[in-house]
């Protein structure tokens, strides 16, 4: 897989404006979701070389990650006369990103994409690393595929268009690359104040620092057979509650799937790789502080159970899970008892009072 460019911008425009110009494509055409239709492509329409490009809009929201929206922006590419030699630019969040980046590696086996992420998860997660795909058959993420875009433009001036829920959606990711980083970077996601009026030129460096952090793992591997596997630390109960959620009725934001999954695998990470409790406790006051809890009883267990074994992480069926024995340090492939998960699901109820 050739490895990603990445341009935290300092002038957008610009900087889209020239890249683009160098490209040789046929034709060019813009994804978007029904929001950032509305708050974001009026903050590039105006660049000259999007003058000529036609529009595709999605619907909105995870749930709409699927073969139905996959399908719209696969028959307005073919309509529209794309060919091989054409660009998609994806312009959203995670599912735009994801859903733009499979559909631009599938029609005619592949065309040029570039993601231009409007949400801080995009921007930290969803768009770099060439991951691609749609949920399917109640699971996230099951269809899907490597495809690196020919460039991600990162810009926190979109952060601007989003509810604060949004922002702290992304924000998991960060304190998650943080954990799997160093020290230094924990403690300066650790103190940023969320509540606070949010200093965006500041969170930009946070955001290019946590950027490299993925950028760093994704080349030393691309598709996922070794170290790559830290990025999901989080994420193998946290893709659970967040399928759980939607079965409820009651949809998480991504983050907050991530950040109650970090509460439970630091407490695995506690257990089976002696992560100092310290640590735990200090990331449990972060979390409780900021996310709302979520809701589930030990009659959702076996749900819980049944999904985490549909993790793409495992092999044989056995729950392969990426834990931590002190920030930085990463043991990726870890097989852990079911008694012990679901004491980890007693931990997160028991620290968030549900």
């Amino acid at each position: 897989m050739e490895e990603q460019k990445v341009i935290v911008c300092t002038d957008f425009k610009t900087e889209v404006q020239t890249f683009l110009s160098k490209m040789n494509y046929d034709k060019l055409f813009i994804l978007t979701d029904e929001n950032t239709l509305e708050k974001c492509y009026p903050l590039i329409k105006d660049i000259p070389v999007f003058q000529q490009s036609s529009a595709i809009t999605i619907k909105v929201g995870d749930m709409n990650k699927n073969v139905e929206q996959l399908s719209i922006i696969w028959t307005a590419l073919s309509n529209g006369g794309a060919s091989r030699n054409s660009m998609l630019v994806n312009l959203g969040g995670g599912m735009v990103t994801d859903m733009g980046g499979f559909a631009g590696a599938t029609f005619k086996r592949g065309l040029h994409t570039i993601n231009i992420p409007t949400t801080l998860m995009a921007s930290v997660d969803a768009a770099v690393g060439g991951k691609t795909g749609i949920n399917f058959n109640g699971l996230k993420n099951e269809i899907g595929s490597f495809y690196v875009p020919e460039c991600v433009f990162i810009d926190c001036e979109f952060l601007h268009t989003l509810d604060h829920d949004n922002i702290l959606s992304g924000y998991a990711e960060m304190i998650k690359h943080a954990l799997i980083s160093s020290v230094d970077n924990y403690a300066s996601v650790m103190l940023f104040d969320l509540d606070a009026k949010i200093d965006y030129a500041f969170l930009n460096k946070m955001v290019a620092r946590s950027v490299e952090v993925k950028e760093e793992i994704v080349k030393k591997d691309p598709q996922e057979h070794n170290i790559r596997k830290a990025l999901n630390f989080g994420h193998t109960i946290g893709h659970a509650y967040e399928s759980l959620s939607f079965q409820k009725n009651t949809p998480l934001l991504h983050g907050f799937a991530v950040a109650a999954g970090i509460v439970s695998e630091l407490y695995l990470s506690h257990v089976v790789c002696d992560f100092p409790m310290d640590k735990l406790r200090q990331v449990v006051y972060y979390i409780k502080e900021y996310y709302r809890p979520f809701h589930f009883d030990c009659n959702d267990y076996d749900t819980l159970y049944r999904l985490m074994t549909h993790d793409k992480k495992n092999e044989g069926g056995i729950i392969n899970f990426t834990l931590l024995s002190q920030i930085g340090n990463v043991c990726i492939n870890q097989q852990v008892s079911k008694e012990k998960i679901l004491e980890s699901l007693d931990f997160y109820r028991e620290s968030f009072g549900v």
